[in-house]
């Protein structure tokens, strides 16, 4: 231990040397190294920040607050490019405010170019840029500056300055040059994490913007994420609220939909649709799209709803427009070829009328044949008022002109299934303002579906047709109402008889569009459709309109 010292003092200082050279140089290396362990330090504390999410100012501070403890440092600056010009970013104390463009006569901007480390004495008597600023001049004399590279190219640079003369030895201008390449990666950092955060609060305010519902589910149906447009009669329960499964916060069940088609598309990895209608009547489209991992595997899916409850209400009802149409033109042709025979049939039974006697038994049946044929032209001309598919303006209408004038076209088609008619009109009924041909397609669908109701009884099939004036509060309503003593129709099912498509009858016997197309021009006229059913008793479907005074 004691050869050991000797040869260490001999080797340092020579053998006539005394001890206290000894302490003061070891003093000097015990210095030296608590300087280099506060650069480890700096580095180290550089290379965390790397990994949290602080600015770049933010770490600038930091390394200031600990850089005077392994280099002289009384003033740390920060310079950056931004469009073929150098700024100061950060400046440390803060003596004079930043950004500040350099001049390119400066020599930071020579460091910068040069792509090297170099010091600078005199700094206050041979910068511009140092001698121009209020502040540093007086406190520095050796400026020592480095350049930051990221990804190879120069991104701005590191200066480190002190009041003292020749401050800065090539050991510590290794290390402020190994202080830039690290600040250099923070730089980088931070701007990327930037850029994450940047992509990501775009990509949720995007997503969050679509106004329809948008649901990202795992494979296990976890819902990951959601939009939140939930639609209100899609609520879960208060059973479901914390429940994560799509099942079950979007359609408030406890097991995977029947119609859902996410496995197939986990199974084809390609978007998969459905169209999925509610027991309230609302319809949805129902997208779905596969999600990819960075392994090209799926992780999760897509589940993009659309509401086309109203564009299917519309499209039934163009649907419905184009059937009538096209049976209106048939029944125009029908009407227009059976008018000219009717018209010869009944003028030839008045004129021979004319040429008999009062008292002859031919008479009451030529009367009966001009009876018959003017009622047949009374029909075909309701057919040729029906055919005309033309968009009336609204006007005053007779409610009770409008059952008659129904009953005549379809009366046979009833009376040929045994079937009992009841009329009963409400006397002086005020007239709607309404289209006529509308509120007749309405009342010929009423009518109809009482016929299919009863048609098949065992029993006396019944249907009756009443008007009726209903006052509530000062507000005057008419309605017409067609009930029947049929099969009725069941509690489950009563919800969805307006729904577009839906039909409990035959392919051959309804399209699902008739009670669909009536509600809307119901709703059109300001008017609704009211519905009583029992099972196995029968069916009443009221036609309710508001009394208005014409505009």
């Amino acid at each position: 231990m004691f050869s050991e010292k000797a040869k260490l003092i001999k080797n340092l200082t020579g053998v006539n040397s005394s001890k206290l050279n000894y302490y003061i140089e070891l003093k000097k290396r015990n210095e030296e190294i608590i300087k280099q362990n506060n650069r480890l330090e700096i580095i180290n504390q550089l290379v965390r920040d790397i990994n949290i999410d602080m600015t770049v100012k933010d770490v600038f501070k930091r390394v200031y607050s600990k850089l005077p403890l392994a280099i002289p440092c009384d003033f740390l600056g920060l310079a950056l490019t931004r469009q073929e010009e150098l700024y100061m970013k950060a400046v440390m104390p803060p003596v004079f405010k930043s950004p500040c463009s350099i001049p390119r006569e400066s020599f930071l901007w020579k460091c910068f170019e040069g792509r090297e480390a170099r010091v600078l004495e005199n700094v206050f008597l041979k910068d511009i840029f140092i001698n121009g600023k209020p502040g540093p001049e007086s406190r520095i004399s050796s400026l020592a500056v480095a350049p930051l590279y990221v990804k190879g190219a120069a991104q701005g640079i590191l200066l480190a300055g002190s009041g003292l003369s020749s401050a800065y030895s090539p050991s510590e201008l290794s290390f402020i040059q190994q202080l830039a390449d690290h600040l250099a990666v923070c730089i980088l950092n931070a701007k990327l994490y930037k850029q994450v955060i940047r992509a990501k609060v775009e990509w949720e305010a995007t997503f969050n913007a679509v106004t329809e519902p948008m649901i990202l589910i795992d494979r296990n149906f976890n819902i990951l994420r959601s939009n939140n447009r939930f639609p209100v009669d899609c609520s879960p329960g208060k059973e479901n609220e914390k429940n994560r499964k799509c099942y079950a916060k979007v359609w408030g069940r406890d097991k995977k939909c029947e119609e859902c088609m996410m496995d197939e598309t986990v199974r084809t990895g390609k978007p998969a649709y459905n169209r999925v209608q509610t027991d309230s009547g609302k319809i949805f489209d129902i997208f779905y799209y596969p999600v990819y991992n960075e392994q090209n595997q799926i992780a999760g899916i897509i589940h993009h709803m659309k509401d086309v409850t109203e564009k299917t209400k519309m499209e039934a009802q163009l649907m419905q427009s184009d059937r009538l149409a096209a049976i209106g033109e048939m029944a125009a042709g029908v009407a227009h070829e059976l008018n000219n025979p009717m018209t010869v049939i009944i003028g030839t039974a008045q004129m021979m009328l004319r040429e008999i006697k009062e008292s002859s038994p031919q008479g009451d049946l030529l009367k009966d044949i001009v009876n018959c044929g003017l009622r047949c032209k009374k029909i075909i001309q309701n057919l040729l008022t029906f055919s005309r598919q033309d968009h009336y303006p609204l006007a005053p209408t007779d409610l009770n002109k409008v059952v008659e004038r129904v009953l005549s076209l379809i009366h046979y088609q009833i009376n040929r299934s045994n079937i009992e008619i009841t009329l009963s009109l409400y006397p002086s009924l005020p007239a709607v303002m309404a289209s006529e041909h509308q509120l007749q397609q309405v009342l010929i669908n009423f009518m109809l579906n009482a016929r299919d109701a009863v048609e098949r009884l065992d029993r006396e099939k019944r249907i009756e047709v009443s008007t009726s004036l209903l006052e509530n509060g000062g507000e005057k309503r008419v309605a017409v109402t067609v009930r029947d003593n049929g099969i009725g129709i069941s509690p489950e099912n009563l919800p969805k008889i307006f729904n577009p498509f839906y039909t409990s009858k035959e392919a051959n016997r309804g399209t699902g569009l008739g009670l669909s197309v009536s509600l809307g021009i119901a709703e059109a006229h300001g008017g609704c459709i009211e519905v009583d059913s029992e099972p196995g008793a029968g069916s009443s479907f009221s036609l309710v309109l508001p009394v208005r005074e014409p505009e």
